[in-house]
C-alpha cells in the first residue's frame, strides 16, 4: 500500500519564477505532461507542492515553482518569488519574452469548498491536466491538482488551481508569457 501524498500547509508555500531550467531531480513528479509546437515547448509538472511549469524557445527559459518554503532551491536566475497570502501579481521580461502573473490563495467555508472542489474535478476531466491525490481518510475530499493551458493569438495563457481540503483553501495561478516589444 503507497503510502499518503502529504501536501504542506498553504501557509508554507513559495512560488518560484526562474529564467533558467531548474533540475528535475529536485521535485518529486506525479503526474506531467509536455506539448512541443512552433519551437516552443511546455512541460507541466504536478507535485505533491503544486507545480513546475517549463516553457522554453530557442535559447529563452522560464520556469514556475510552487514549492514549499523549506525545500532548498536555488537563488540562481530567479527572477520572482511571492508568499502564498492574499493575492499577488508580478511581471519579468526575459530576453525575447514578457511573462505575468497572479497568484492567489482562497480560504473557503467547507460548503463553497465542496463545491468548488466539485467543479474543477468537472472541468478537469474536460480539458488540461488533473491530478487527484490519495485522500488521508477514505471520507474526505482528495487534494487536487489542476494546469491548463490555453494557446493565445500573442502567446500562452496557463492556469493552475490546488486545493487544500484540510485547511478549505485553493490555491490559484494565472501566467501569460507572450513575445515581448
Amino acid at each position: 500500500m503507497n503510502a499518503p501524498i502529504v501536501r504542506p500547509r498553504v501557509g508554507d508555500l513559495v512560488f518560484r519564477v526562474y529564467d533558467r531550467p531548474v533540475h528535475p531531480e529536485l521535485f518529486d513528479t506525479l503526474a506531467c505532461r509536455r506539448v512541443a509546437r512552433h519551437g516552443v515547448t511546455l512541460a507541466a509538472r504536478v507535485t505533491p507542492t503544486g507545480h513546475v511549469l517549463e516553457w522554453s524557445r530557442g535559447d529563452t527559459f522560464l520556469t514556475e515553482i510552487i514549492t514549499a518554503l523549506d525545500h532548498p532551491m536555488p537563488e540562481r536566475g530567479k527572477v520572482l518569488a511571492y508568499r502564498f497570502q492574499g493575492e499577488r501579481h508580478g511581471r519579468s521580461v526575459l530576453g525575447r519574452v514578457r511573462y505575468q502573473t497572479s497568484l492567489q490563495v482562497e480560504s473557503l467555508p467547507p460548503e463553497v469548498f465542496r463545491h468548488v472542489h466539485d467543479e474543477l474535478v468537472s472541468d478537469g476531466t474536460k480539458r488540461g491536466m488533473l491530478f487527484h491525490f490519495r485522500p488521508h481518510n477514505r471520507l474526505g475530499l482528495t487534494p487536487l491538482g489542476l494546469v491548463i493551458a490555453e494557446q493565445l493569438p500573442s502567446g500562452l495563457s496557463v492556469s493552475s488551481f490546488h486545493t487544500y481540503p484540510d485547511e478549505f483553501a485553493v490555491v490559484k495561478t494565472q501566467s501569460l508569457i507572450e513575445p515581448a516589444g
